[in-house]
């Protein structure tokens, strides 16, 4: 991973773990990052960020296996 540096607010400053985590959810949620990079951008293992994004409200199964979740759903409506 590469280094960025941002400015923030004092108030996040002091909130650093908790920020960097935040930032890493949402960009988990926009697809920018998988589970693996987002979990390595906060410093913690893959299935311990899945329970950081549960507390953000964030589904964290990726795009393939929801598509393919969706894709069983519909076909066993029928």
């Amino acid at each position: 991973m590469n280094t960025l540096t941002i400015q923030v607010p004092e108030k996040l400053e002091k909130e650093r773990e908790e920020t960097v985590r935040f930032l890493a959810a949402k960009l988990y949620e926009a697809g920018k990052l998988t589970l693996r990079q987002a979990a390595e951008m906060a410093g913690m293992k893959k299935w311990d960020f899945a329970e950081t994004l549960i507390r953000y409200g964030i589904h964290f199964l990726d795009q393939g296996a929801a598509e393919d979740l969706e894709a069983f759903r519909k076909s066993h409506a029928q």
